[in-house]
C-alpha cells in the first residue's frame, strides 16, 4: 500500500505492508513557498518522490492525503486555469464577509453546511475569483481540491467527470454538508456569482476512485486531518491536537456541530464518521518564539517551563503571535499579562508560553466539546509534541490523559491505510498498531485555564 501526503510544505510517500501497516520505505520532496501555487509543482513533486521510493509498480492500492481548501480551477480541457489559492491565501477576506452577509448571517451558513466562511475557506477564494478575474471565473468548467486532483492525475485521466474527491475534503469546500454528505451547489453559485462549475464525485471512506496505469486501485483520499485521524487510528472519543506551524484540534464523533460563531467546523472524517475541528494560527512557533526571545535552546527552555510553579506566579501569555483564526481577530496581537518585579523570570516566561499555547488549545477542546461531542482520551502529535515542557504540563491543563504516539508521517500513514480498506473492503479499516504511546498524566489545574480566560479579554482590548 502506498500513501502520499501533499502538504503545504512538500510531497511525502510511504509504503506499508497491507497487513500489519509496517512501514517498507519513504520518501520526500519539497514544494515551493507561498500561498499561490501552480499545481504543476505539486504533480513534479510526486513524480520526484516516487522515483526516490523505488516507484509504485509493486502497490496494490494508493491513496492521497493533501492539504484542504486549495482552489484548483480547470477549463473544459483539463487544464489548470490559474495558479491555486491555497489555505493560508488571506486576500478573499474581504469576500468571506460578503458571503456571510449575503446569505443571512453567520447562523445560516453554520445551520446550512456546518462551516462559516473566512479566507481559508474554497467558496471564499471562488468569490474572489469572480469578482478580481471574471475571465478566468468564465474559463473555469471545474473547481477541485489539491488532493481530488493529484488523485485524477494519477489514473492519467483528462476527463473532468472522471474527478472524485471525499467527504472529509469536500466539507472543507463551504458548499458540502458533512451532516448530509451532499453538496449545495446554491452556495457555489452564490460564490461564483451564478457561475456553476463542475464538482468532483463525493465517495465514500472505502469507495475506489479509479486505477492507475499500473493496475494499483486508487483510494478516495482525505483531506489531511482526517487523514492523519485514520493514520492515527482515532476512534469515537478521541480527540487529537496537532501543534505544528497551527493549532489544530479534533475529534472523532457522531455529533455535526453548527457553530454561529464560526470556531468549530463541521467536517467530516475518512471513515464515515463526523471530525469537528478548530484551528489556530499559532502553534509550536509560539514556543520557538519564546524559547529565541529568552535566549536558550528547546533542552534549556524545557527546563525553565518544568522549574516554574503552576501559574508561572501569575504571569499569562495571550499568544496571538501572528493574529488569530479561534476566535476570528486576524489582527490581534500576543501579550504578557500580571508582570512585576516577582514574577518576571526566564522560568516564568518559559512556563507562560508553554501554558499560554496549551490553554489556546484548551480553549478548542471546551468549544468542540459545547457541541455534544465526547471526548475521553487525547491524542497529542506535532512539532510542538517533542517539547517535554508541553507533554507533562498539558494533561493538567486539558484536564485528561495525554497520548503522546511515536512522531511519524501519520497523514501519509493514514491514505496508506485507507488504500489497504479500499482494496480489501472490508467493513472497518485493517487494524493497523501505530507503535509505542507514552500516556502523560498530571493533577488538573483548573486555575490555568482560568488565569489564561480571564487574561484573554485584555489582550482583545475588551
Amino acid at each position: 500500500m502506498a500513501g502520499i501526503d501533499s502538504s503545504t510544505q512538500s510531497c511525502k510517500i510511504v509504503v506499508c505492508d497491507a497487513d500489519s501497516g509496517s512501514v517498507v520505505r519513504t520518501a520526500s520532496s519539497p514544494h515551493p513557498g507561498g500561498t499561490e501555487v501552480d499545481p504543476g509543482h505539486w504533480w513534479d513533486a510526486l513524480q520526484r518522490t516516487i522515483t526516490a521510493v523505488g516507484g509504485l509498480d509493486d502497490v496494490e492500492a494508493v491513496s492521497v492525503g493533501a492539504q484542504q481548501h486549495g482552489m484548483v480551477c480547470l477549463n473544459s480541457s483539463g487544464q489548470v486555469v490559474r495558479d491555486a489559492l491555497l489555505w493560508n491565501d488571506t486576500r478573499s477576506a474581504s469576500s468571506a464577509d460578503d458571503l456571510v452577509s449575503e446569505l443571512g448571517g453567520p447562523d445560516e451558513w453554520a445551520k446550512t453546511v456546518g462551516v462559516v466562511p473566512v479566507a481559508a475557506i474554497t467558496a471564499t477564494k471562488l468569490r474572489w475569483l469572480a469578482d478580481n478575474e471574471p475571465e478566468n471565473a468564465d474559463a473555469t468548467a471545474a473547481v477541485c481540491l489539491p488532493h481530488d486532483w493529484l488523485g485524477w492525475r494519477l489514473t492519467g485521466s483528462n476527463d473532468l467527470a472522471d474527478l472524485r474527491t471525499d467527504r472529509s475534503d469536500a466539507s472543507g469546500t463551504g458548499y458540502f454538508s458533512a451532516e448530509t454528505d451532499s453538496y449545495r451547489t446554491d452556495l457555489l453559485e452564490l460564490a461564483m456569482r451564478g457561475r456553476t462549475p463542475a464538482l468532483p464525485t463525493v465517495l465514500g471512506p472505502r469507495d475506489v476512485a479509479g486505477r492507475l496505469p499500473s493496475g494499483a486501485i486508487l483510494g478516495p483520499g482525505a483531506g489531511d486531518n482526517a487523514a492523519a485521524a485514520l493514520g492515527l487510528g482515532a476512534g469515537p472519543g478521541d480527540c487529537i491536537v496537532s501543534l505544528g506551524t497551527s493549532g489544530v484540534v479534533s475529534a472523532v464523533g457522531d455529533a455535526a456541530p453548527h457553530d454561529p460563531e464560526g470556531i468549530v467546523a463541521g467536517f467530516a472524517d475518512a471513515s464515515g464518521r463526523q471530525l469537528p475541528l478548530v484551528c489556530t494560527l499559532n502553534g509550536a512557533p509560539v514556543l520557538a518564539a519564546t524559547a529565541a526571545m529568552l535566549q536558550v535552546d528547546f533542552d534549556e527552555f524545557d527546563r525553565l517551563a518544568l522549574s516554574a510553579p503552576r501559574g508561572a506566579d501569575g504571569l499569562t501569555l495571550v499568544p496571538y503571535l501572528e493574529g488569530e483564526r479561534s476566535p476570528n481577530l486576524p489582527r490581534a496581537r500576543g501579550a504578557l499579562h500580571g508582570v512585576t518585579t516577582r514574577n518576571f523570570s526566564p522560568a516564568n516566561v518559559a512556563r507562560a508560553g508553554v501554558e499560554g499555547l496549551l490553554a489556546s488549545m484548551a480553549f478548542c477542546i471546551d468549544k468542540i466539546v459545547s457541541y455534544g461531542v465526547d471526548i475521553e482520551r487525547i491524542i497529542l502529535v506535532g512539532g510542538g509534541a517533542r517539547s517535554e515542557a508541553v507533554r507533562r504540563i498539558a494533561p493538567a491543563i486539558w484536564g485528561r490523559p495525554v497520548d503522546v504516539p511515536p512522531p511519524g508521517e501519520y497523514v501519509a500513514l493514514g491514505a496508506a491505510r485507507q488504500a489497504a480498506w479500499a482494496l480489501g473492503q472490508q467493513d472497518s479499516p485493517p487494524a493497523w498498531q501505530v507503535g509505542s504511546t507514552t500516556t502523560y498524566t498530571a493533577e488538573h489545574a483548573p486555575q490555568v485555564l482560568e488565569q489564561y480566560l480571564a487574561a484573554q479579554p485584555l489582550t482583545l482590548g475588551q
